[in-house]
């Protein structure tokens, strides 16, 4: 299962970002970035088609979602735990996942696997997806997506580590019903990626939107 730990959305003439997790750095026509993860090629395709906008899209990845893409058909920039190591080097070099967590304003987990989901809920932080998850400002939008094998959605650990993030103050993006890659039938795939686009889209304020509230 692919995970995207970061995805940008910006346009040159505004500045929000989003951050995705395999993840996507999407940044919309409103300057505002958003992080997401899942198959990086569909999602980035989507995301810049439902969202109407010029969108500069960058991806993070973990090393085991490589299995289930080929970053030669990803035309972004793809980050990965080697960048985030080959780039600090010594006391004053940049740190990568602190940059990705300064730079956007909302993050997307999507997929969001058992295993993350696990790491999360406990505060680990062993990748640079974690990390970044871990130095989140919370008071900047985090939206995650679980997907699983129904059985794994079943098990009384996963509501438990579910409600964690909630209490966090995460948003949950419901997993949905469906025949899973396994062959199986049952809850526990992502949410259809057009649903991700809109919970995305209420998350995206345009400025004018913005201070009409104020």
């Amino acid at each position: 299962m692919i995970q995207y730990a970061a995805l940008e959305a910006s346009n040159a003439k505004a500045g929000q970002k989003v951050l995705s997790c395999s993840y996507f750095l999407m940044q919309s026509e409103w300057g505002q970035s958003v992080f997401l993860p899942e198959d990086p090629v569909p999602l980035a395709h989507l995301s810049v088609c439902q969202l109407h906008s010029q969108v500069d899209v960058r991806v993070v990845t973990t090393e085991h979602a490589k299995h289930f893409y080929d970053p030669a058909e990803v035309s972004v920039k793809i980050y990965s735990d080697k960048d985030e190591w080959e780039m600090w080097t010594q006391r004053s070099d940049p740190v990568l996942h602190i940059d990705l967590r300064r730079w956007a304003d909302l993050l997307v987990i999507a997929p969001l696997d058992a295993n993350t989901l696990g790491k999360i809920a406990n505060g680990l932080c062993d990748n640079l997806l974690t990390c970044v998850v871990r130095a989140w400002d919370m008071s900047r939008p985090l939206l995650f997506c679980p997907a699983m094998n129904t059985a794994m959605w079943q098990h009384p650990i996963t509501a438990q580590q579910v409600s964690k993030l909630k209490e966090f103050g995460y948003v949950e993006i419901p997993c949905i019903a469906k025949k899973l890659v396994c062959g199986d039938e049952g809850k526990g795939a992502m949410a259809e990626v057009s649903t991700i686009v809109s919970v995305v889209q209420l998350y995206l304020k345009k400025p004018d939107e913005s201070s009409e509230k104020t």
